[in-house]
């Protein structure tokens, strides 16, 4: 894997036509640890999203009350997003179980980016998505910015009266 981004994923436009068209998502690497970002993105995406959420860990067997799958091969249905929270070096097989399972897109959250991935899984016939956090994706285009901590309610950038300085 090369540290030089040569590959172009899809455009905002492009995000929000995936996610409009996506009735299920499968989170590969869910955690049931509350200070993971697998486990702040489930939270988000079954209290403010219309997607049915399905977590897979083969270590876990309930995540926020619901059931957890050992695999992708493991799901009650077709997933339309494999959402990935995994390492990069297991991203080679988490394609392979994706393909597999039918899924129409490959979205690697923040951090992750791997090209021959990303191409394996083009030619495959996959949509693909890297380095972008689904929730933070959906937020943006349903206005829920605010679950992130990024509405504070502040338009201009000139510091509030009273506030200290350094």
């Amino acid at each position: 894997m090369s540290d030089v981004r040569t590959w172009e994923g899809p455009s905002a436009r492009e995000r929000q036509a995936i996610l409009a068209r996506t009735s299920t998502v499968a989170i590969v690497g869910a955690s049931d640890n509350p200070a993971r970002a697998s486990y702040f993105v489930a939270t988000y995406l079954l209290s403010t999203s219309p997607y049915e959420i399905w977590f897979v860990n083969p270590r876990a067997s309930d995540i926020l009350g619901r059931p957890v799958y050992p695999s992708l091969a493991d799901l009650p249905g077709t997933p339309d997003v494999v959402d990935v929270f995994r390492k990069a070096s297991d991203l080679p097989e988490v394609l392979d179980e994706t393909l597999a399972a039918g899924a129409r897109t490959l979205w690697l959250q923040l951090g992750l980016w791997d090209e021959d991935v990303a191409a394996r899984a083009q030619g495959a016939g996959l949509e693909v998505v890297m380095d972008r956090c689904l929730k933070i994706e959906h937020a943006r285009f349903a206005g829920g910015l605010h679950w992130a901590g990024f509405d504070t309610g502040v338009i201009s950038s000139r510091r509030a009266r009273g506030l200290p300085t350094a």
